[in-house]
């Protein structure tokens, strides 16, 4: 049997291939066969490996084609004899490249004649990716909110909810600008529950309202009275959505190599692990800590409230560490928390995985775990401490994947 670290890698890449967006958008259209031609957009983390699931199987079905994705995820490789408009925007806060994002959006979707079909692709990191404001807001607005989203360690349907209120397309809005055109909509599910009011903030699933939070700032309440009025029922008669992927897919399929490569019993968590990520690590290395041998999986959507100056590192990487100074000096365990889409926080790392001698080999680089958490700087620890995960843009993005194992 593989070693335990080599054992955790494995399980994480067969999750990330069952959960693959070219994959999985072209499984979808070659048993959906569309026959007429269409236009392309896609938008997302994944949209290079979506679109190019789409053009593998229509081809030249596809007039015209629009790709957003967040900037280092774009595969220029894949289009190099496509007729296609490739642009690159910042995440996870916005800049005025997500504005120009919006806005070609639009016009592509403008110049289209009525009804042409269009194949609409949607993965995470569309809420930053692409927007355009709603009247009387500024890019300066947006950025305040989302970095302000960022450091309070809201969750994710928090989040979207205050996103929803400032833009002129999400919460179902770009519905207003589809209207006569059939729509078919793939997305790939980043979010709890797979709320496809979620994914993307809901650019094309309709909303019968949109509950903000209490107790916001003055100047945020401010900017949210702006909203605009969501796009009516009408508006979505023709646009069909489909979920392709989620993280319930990609534990299944971790849990399934699991019991090919070892003889591990595989407990898979339906639970979704959430709230602040130093607790979370804390809870699951206790759970491990008194678990039976096996494979354990869960999906996790965890925050991190930020200080003035943070460190390196994100959610994965906050929780992995806190979980290795439970599990200090135990070496029948490790823990693998990783980010599906090849990022975690700033940086370049996924993730982390963490064994019983973490801490100790970070302590020997002169670190120290407990002041590197306070500062929101795990990252520097784990990379210290050799433990970081690297494995550049994945194709998909469908949560945080968490993968224990506890030896014999």
């Amino acid at each position: 049997m593989n070693s335990p670290r080599n054992l955790l890698l494995s399980l994480y890449h067969a999750a990330l291939q069952a959960v693959h967006g070219r994959t999985q958008v072209a499984n979808y259209l070659r048993t959906h066969l569309l026959q007429t031609p269409l236009a392309l957009i896609s938008i997302g983390k994944a949209a290079s490996q979506m679109t190019a699931g789409a053009f593998e199987v229509l081809n030249s079905q596809i007039t015209q084609a629009l790709l957003i994705t967040k900037t280092g995820h774009l595969d220029q490789e894949l289009f190099s004899n496509r007729t296609i408009t490739c642009l690159e925007a910042a995440h996870p806060v916005p800049d005025i490249s997500s504005l120009q994002a919006g806005q070609t959006l639009l016009e592509c979707i403008t110049k289209l004649p009525k009804p042409y079909p269009i194949l609409f692709l949607l993965s995470g990191g569309a809420s930053a990716l692409v927007e355009v404001l709603a009247p009387g807001l500024t890019l300066t607005d947006l950025q305040r909110v989302n970095q302000w989203l960022l450091a309070t360690g809201l969750d994710i349907h928090a989040m979207n909810q205050i996103r929803k209120s400032l833009s002129a397309i999400k919460g179902g809005r770009l519905a207003n600008f589809l209207r006569g055109h059939n729509v078919l909509n793939l997305l790939i599910s980043d979010v709890p529950g797979d709320d496809l009011q979620a994914i993307g903030s809901g650019l094309l699933i309709p909303h019968n309202q949109i509950t903000l939070p209490d107790n916001l700032p003055n100047w945020l309440q401010i900017l949210t009275d702006k909203a605009l009025p969501l796009a009516t029922s009408e508006c979505f008669t023709q646009i069909i959505p489909h979920l392709i992927a989620n993280p319930t897919l990609a534990r299944q399929a971790a849990g399934h190599e699991a019991t090919k490569q070892s003889d591990y019993s595989v407990y898979n968590h339906d639970d979704l692990i959430v709230g602040d990520a130093l607790l979370a690590g804390r809870s699951i290395a206790q759970q491990l800590r008194t678990a039976k041998p096996g494979i354990y999986l869960w999906s996790s959507e965890t925050t991190v409230i930020l200080p003035d100056s943070p460190g390196q590192g994100g959610r994965c990487q906050s929780l992995a560490l806190t979980a290795a100074c439970e599990l200090a000096e135990r070496e029948d365990i490790c823990l693998l928390a990783a980010g599906t889409d090849g990022n975690d926080g700033p940086g370049t790392a996924a993730g982390a995985i963490i064994d019983g001698k973490t801490i100790e080999r970070g302590q020997q680089q002169g670190l120290n775990a407990h002041e590197c958490l306070e500062k929101a700087d795990a990252g520097r620890f784990l990379a210290a401490s050799g433990d970081l995960l690297y494995t550049k843009p994945t194709g998909t993005n469908v949560m945080d994947i968490l993968i224990g194992v506890v030896m014999k």
